[in-house]
């Protein structure tokens, strides 16, 4: 079940995107793995603006999304899901109530950050519709985005932004 996240949901994100980000390690990403994850308090922003979402199993989330609005368009700020529920289209469904909020606030589109050649990155965005969003037709947030990343060393592996239209 997807639901809206709840104040006591929180430390339990933070510790979920813990666990989801582990696999990196498996693919040679170790400083991503040992990233430190959003802080309760970062999460809450999201929270409390109705743009942070669980899917719930057995009365836990098992995976969560964060949405914003950047250039105009919904933004996946962040998706992860519990290594041992990957594969059953969790994070598609999680991706798709950011898409229903988007068509609700009349946003044309998701636009997203990812690395490129990660398979749980961007080659499964481009299976979910995402294409690549080249930098001179990004707006100035979304370059500004990008920017932040490149500044905290993110592209030590190939990233890109993706854009899915409605």
């Amino acid at each position: 079940m997807i639901r809206l996240a709840t104040p006591t949901d929180l430390p339990l994100l933070t510790e979920l995107e813990r666990a989801a980000g582990a696999v990196f390690r498996d693919v040679g990403m170790a400083a991503i793995a040992d990233d430190e994850p959003a802080s309760p308090e970062q999460l809450a922003v999201f929270q409390t603006g109705g743009r942070c979402w669980v899917y719930e199993e057995d009365a836990r989330p098992a995976g969560y999304v964060l949405a914003a609005e950047v250039d105009g368009f919904g933004h996946v700020e962040q998706v992860s899901v519990r290594p041992e529920h990957t594969g059953r289209g969790l994070g598609r469904r999680l991706i798709d109530t950011v898409g229903e909020w988007a068509v609700a606030g009349g946003l044309p589109g998701l636009t997203l950050t990812t690395f490129t050649d990660v398979p749980w990155n961007g080659p499964y965005y481009a299976r979910l519709g995402f294409c690549p969003l080249p930098p001179e037709e990004q707006g100035p947030h979304l370059r500004a985005i990008r920017q932040a990343e490149i500044d905290r060393g993110l592209d030590r592996w190939p990233r890109m932004a993706m854009l899915r239209l409605h």
